[in-house]
């Protein structure tokens, strides 16, 4: 018969691994709860850390991780003006970048041993980002990387395609053309129809080629290895795909087991090539939620003025029942093939337009090629944006251009909680009427200079059925309107 002291011993073996397992599930739920996730309160937008959150950025790179050199000052000037959001391709293309595999010393790779300075790089990034409160969406596949090189962009020999490649069986000691029926050449470029490249036909509902398919799959692990363990990170399957639709669900659902493997809820996409979001392709990703749980749309950052802004709602309309953040990684508008007004007007278009994310794309080898990346420009305007959105508290709030009269196409765009308080953008000055007949009591009328990152004073004026509104000049303004109840 047991004693007292020993019955009290031994009711602690008996519950210790029950505590354990309490404590185990607290300690998941903890870590579910602060990860980056659509937000209870609003799908249409991302919480992190349990509080709503609208992701907002702009940066130098597309693969961060894979330029080391100066990112922590880089990323202390983003967050600095309000930023918290980046893009990561797990791409090295670029001058100075390394791949995930180890070169032999005959210059061939072998796949089945790791680079670590690879890992390294990605893991500081991923870590230097946790510490900032900055969400990394990565991309696991750049067709940019498979395809041939694209000397267009002035990168020079540094912009690696295929040719330079360890998937390519010229170029590892792991498999031949014959073996893997991989090309040893690929002459054209990723495009928006599904070319012949069988790199993207491996899994096994498609060409189904393991022995390529394998190495694959131990670099997706690999990278989950490292960032599941973060709690600020999303993943899109591909950059601008053109190929099949297989090819990105394949991966959506193989990174979803591992991550459920390990107790962690990880949020997916994938970035079609196709920009028309009209279009069929684009309508059933939007609908796949087994595979995916967020949409893309950089795509339509090369649309401008109303259009642009008309597909979002069109997406918006697809989903009004079952919403899901819809996140815009690259905002394209440079001085070349985009011009800068146009790179700003859509920044600020897909917030008004209720987007969870809007992030200016990287200048690319000629400054202000692509996009506004970090410049002092993109600086300002995330700044702005921060200054606004911090006092308007978007997540409680929808697009409403219903509630604008007398408006030119592209003129000013509408954000409100009808009653409480209303944004409105204006692209280039002008004047337009908004409705605000659902607020009682007198409004605080408060403009922001955008290009200054300024506040002007604030007016009190009596509610109205009607509210005439006219920027105070040209140029892209902001003004906040609040009932005062």
């Amino acid at each position: 018969m047991l004693t007292g002291e020993s019955q009290t011993h031994f009711a602690a073996l008996l519950l210790a691994p029950l505590v354990t397992m309490a404590f185990g599930n607290a300690a998941l739920l903890a870590d579910d709860a602060n990860r980056i996730q659509p937000y209870s309160g609003n799908p249409f937008y991302w919480q992190y850390k349990g509080e709503p959150v609208l992701l907002v950025g702009g940066s130098r790179d597309d693969n961060l991780f894979n330029h080391a050199e100066g990112l922590v000052e880089h990323l202390d000037t983003m967050a600095a003006c309000g930023g918290n959001y980046v893009r990561n391709t797990m791409s090295s293309r670029n001058p100075g970048n390394i791949w995930a595999f180890k070169r032999l010393d005959d210059g061939l790779y072998d796949l089945d041993q790791w680079n670590p300075e690879y890992w390294d790089r990605f893991e500081n990034l991923l870590r230097l980002c946790r510490d900032r409160d900055i969400i990394v969406q990565i991309e696991v596949w750049d067709p940019w990387d498979y395809f041939k090189t694209e000397a267009t962009l002035g990168y020079g020999q540094g912009n690696i395609g295929w040719e330079s490649c360890p998937y390519n069986p010229a170029l590892n000691v792991n498999y031949t053309a014959a073996e893997s029926g991989l090309a040893e050449q690929i002459d054209f470029y990723a495009a928006r129809e599904p070319s012949d490249h069988l790199f993207f036909y491996t899994p096994p509902a498609m060409k189904d080629i393991p022995v390529v398919r394998k190495y694959q799959e131990a670099f997706v692990d690999k990278m989950l290895s490292i960032s599941l363990a973060y709690p600020n990170v999303l993943y899109c399957m591909n950059n601008e795909i053109g190929e099949p639709p297989e090819w990105g669900q394949y991966w959506a659902k193989f990174i979803r087991e591992r991550a459920e493997k390990a107790g962690k809820k990880v949020y997916l996409t994938d970035m079609r090539r196709r920009g028309d979001f009209r279009s069929d392709e684009q309508i059933r990703m939007l609908h796949d939620r087994k595979h995916f749980d967020f949409f893309e749309i950089s795509q339509n950052n090369h649309r401008n003025d109303q259009e642009h802004y008309d597909h979002i709602m069109h997406i918006r309309s697809q989903v009004i029942a079952n919403p899901i953040p819809i996140n815009n990684v690259k905002v394209y508008g440079g001085t070349r093939r985009n011009n800068i007004a146009n790179g700003i007007e859509r920044f600020w278009r897909n917030l008004f337009g209720g987007c969870a994310s809007t992030r200016f794309h990287r200048p690319g080898p000629h400054d202000q090629y692509f996009g506004l990346g970090l410049s002092e420009l993109a600086q300002t305007n995330i700044r702005s944006m921060r200054m606004l959105t911090d006092v308007l508290n978007v997540v409680e709030c929808a697009p409403h251009n219903d509630l604008l009269s007398d408006r030119e196409p592209n003129e000013a765009y509408c954000l409100a909680k009808p009653g409480e308080r209303y944004a409105v953008y204006f692209t280039d000055g002008g004047a337009v009427k908004l409705d605000v007949s659902a607020a009682q009591g007198s409004l605080e009328v408060r403009w922001l200079d955008i290009a200054r990152s300024a506040w002007l004073e604030t007016q009190s004026v009596q509610s109205s059925r009607t509210l005439e509104l006219k920027a105070p000049g040209d140029g892209p303004w902001a003004v906040l309107i609040r009932a005062n109840q």
